[in-house]
């Protein structure tokens, strides 16, 4: 049994890495592989079944009313970017977004923040460098925020739903109560970062524009991958469980928190489903948290605004690694420090 789930987390970690075609369709492949995870560990009941078709119900509705919301609100924002610039300046702006986008990400879903900071961008007038530096900090930010709540992202919504029996009782404030007291800052400090990397709005190169706008249809087909992915992540998170009870929860609290820096070429959520689980303790837990959060910032595939925002901007994979590398090496040694202190508890 262990060398089938061996073998399945394998294929998980590797083939949407190295597979265009299995990247794109990543909702499908995963759900395979956590019918397959399940299958191996012979976990099927009614129990699980149940959880997978309720547990992508809140995640999924938040995405569909968010969305119709931002069709809706979308010709507003394109017409008072500009206007709201000018009156208070373009730092003080940038820091805004970036902060507000953060910490409301938590409710508005990830997803919905990251096509609102696209509109955003897009109407600005600062050249391509310098928006693409913004666009990664905001992506930073979403990142952090929406992991604050099981409605902001899948990684949340994950986490939750495998932390919220005995011991840990998870509910949906679980992750504000032990994350919150160091994310909330650290959003705001990404901002005050963004304020700093702009400079005075002079364009002396196109900057980025939205290729491709939102249309009914996109809302409809992002609520059913939504579904989707995170049904697939329940399975392999039950899948995994003989695997996590065996093995990573026995893994240090710091060393799970740099092994965690794989999530910068893995979405997070996927990682989560297959590490975290109850017979962990907190330490554990907000360690392998931290460290999914932080590098799902690094790179384009590691966290879902990165990859809406990049797609949508045609922001290149080096471009991006040219900031989002430095700035989350350094913010993942920053919260290192952190919780080694004992200040993350």
């Amino acid at each position: 049994m262990i060398a089938g789930l061996l073998v399945i987390m394998a294929l998980v970690f590797v083939l949407p890495f190295a597979v265009k075609k299995i990247e794109e369709e990543l909702e499908i492949f995963l759900f395979i592989m956590g019918v397959a995870a399940v299958t191996v560990t012979k976990h099927w009941d009614m129990h699980l079944i149940h959880e997978a078709l309720v547990e992508p119900i809140k995640i999924t509705v938040a995405v569909f009313a968010a969305g119709m919301l931002f069709k809706e609100l979308r010709p507003h924002i394109a017409k008072n970017v500009n206007s709201i610039e000018r009156k208070i300046g373009l730092k003080p702006f940038v820091f805004l977004v970036v902060v507000l986008l953060g910490l409301f990400s938590s409710v508005i879903t990830a997803i919905v923040a990251a096509l609102v900071l696209v509109e955003i961008v897009g109407h600005l007038s600062m050249d391509r460098k310098t928006e693409i530096k913004m666009v990664v900090l905001s992506c930073f930010s979403i990142g952090f925020g929406a992991a604050l709540t099981p409605i902001g992202e899948p990684l949340s919504t994950i986490a939750i739903s495998k932390l919220k029996a005995a011991p840990h009782n998870a509910d949906f404030w679980y992750l504000v109560k032990h994350l919150g007291p160091v994310i909330i800052p650290s959003v705001v400090a990404i901002g005050l970062a963004a304020m700093l990397v702009v400079g005075k709005g002079s364009r002396t190169e196109p900057g980025l524009k939205e290729h491709g706008h939102e249309r009914f249809r996109d809302v409809l087909l992002r609520t059913g991958k939504i579904y989707l992915f995170i049904m697939a992540l329940v399975f392999l998170g039950a899948g995994f469980k003989p695997l996590i009870d065996e093995y990573v929860s026995k893994i240090p609290f710091f060393a799970l928190y740099w092994i965690n820096i794989l999530s910068a070429v893995l979405d997070n959520a996927t990682l989560v489903a297959a590490e975290i689980g109850p017979s962990m303790e907190q330490r554990q837990i907000n360690a392998a948290l931290l460290g999914l959060i932080v590098a799902g910032g690094i790179l384009i595939p590691g966290n879902i605004p990165n990859i809406i925002s990049a797609s949508k901007l045609k922001i290149k994979s080096k471009e991006w690694a040219a900031i989002g590398v430095p700035f989350g090496l350094s913010l993942m040694a920053l919260f290192f420090i952190l919780i080694m202190a004992g200040l993350v508890k």
